[in-house]
């Protein structure tokens, strides 16, 4: 265990934290090790609760492989979608809120000759809201499906 002090300016007291690890060495070198890690550790903490990658549950190792991948996967689809398809409002969610409140979300799904639409309850996310993700996810310039229209001959 190493402690780590530092001291900002402007403030009375030192903020005094410990790293736990099972590195040796010198306590200078370990801390500026940790530093330079930046914010991988609330990433790490963010794929834990959000995507829940640590639940691997299968009895052998591929199944686990290939569950680990998925999860990794589906972090990275939700930060994609955070950082470009979310309007600046609300570009500040964690992938817990954006999962909860966009993608976990209970619809009915009406179809007509023309159109479907998605009735959902507005608690989660306002329409306006909900247009505003649809339109920037439409902006990614995925072209529309070919239809290939039989002939009569």
């Amino acid at each position: 265990m190493v402690a780590k002090v530092e001291w900002h300016a402007g403030e009375l007291f030192p903020r005094v934290g410990f790293i736990v690890t099972n590195m040796t060495g010198w306590s200078r070198g370990i801390v500026q090790f940790y530093n330079q890690r930046g914010t991988a550790e609330q990433w790490i903490k963010e794929g834990k609760y959000a995507v829940k990658w640590t639940r691997l549950s299968c009895r052998n190792f591929k199944d686990n492989q290939a569950r680990l991948q998925l999860f990794a996967l589906a972090y990275n689809l939700g930060n994609f979608m955070r950082r470009l398809a979310l309007p600046k409002s609300v570009r500040h969610w964690s992938l817990t809120t954006l999962r909860e409140k966009l993608i976990k979300i209970g619809a009915r799904v009406v179809r007509h000759a023309r159109y479907v639409t998605f009735q959902m309850a507005e608690v989660a996310v306002p329409r306006e809201l909900f247009a505003a993700i649809l339109d920037r996810i439409q902006q990614f310039g995925v072209p529309p499906p070919l239809v290939q229209r039989g002939r009569c001959s």
